[in-house]
């Protein structure tokens, strides 16, 4: 029963980024209409700070839309592949360890990394 719940909770999670993001859409295609002719809203979105977020959110949102194509890949085609991906996470090496990167890097490398290598072999693959 766990799982469902886990699941579930997972499920509204999704639910609400969607509206989340939706409405941050909604927001910004708003700023973007007014700015031309409001000088200071131009300004003022044109700050480093909103900048940066905008660049942030962007690659955030990169990142998982490669981690959900990886995703459903792996749950619709292919579990050899998860397996291939569960094993390169446990076997990190030292220099892993030393750089300074976040989670979804760490994840958008691996997945396109074991992705490569598994085109790769199954050129070599006979057909059943």
């Amino acid at each position: 029963m766990g799982n469902d719940t886990q699941m579930d909770d997972l499920h509204i999670r999704m639910v609400r980024v969607t509206e989340d993001l939706r409405a941050i859409q909604r927001e910004l295609n708003c700023a973007a209409m007014q700015a031309p002719s409001d000088p200071e809203l131009m300004e003022a979105l044109s700050a480093l700070p909103e900048t940066e977020a905008i660049q942030v959110l962007c690659k955030s949102l990169d990142q998982m839309r490669h981690f959900l194509w990886f995703y459903t890949q792996v749950m619709s085609n292919d579990p050899e592949l998860g397996d291939k991906l569960r094993q390169s996470n446990a076997s990190k090496t030292v220099e892993d360890s030393r750089v300074d990167t976040s989670f979804l890097d760490q994840l958008t490398r691996s997945d396109e990394a074991l992705l490569l290598r598994y085109l790769a072999e199954s050129k070599e693959r006979k057909p059943n």
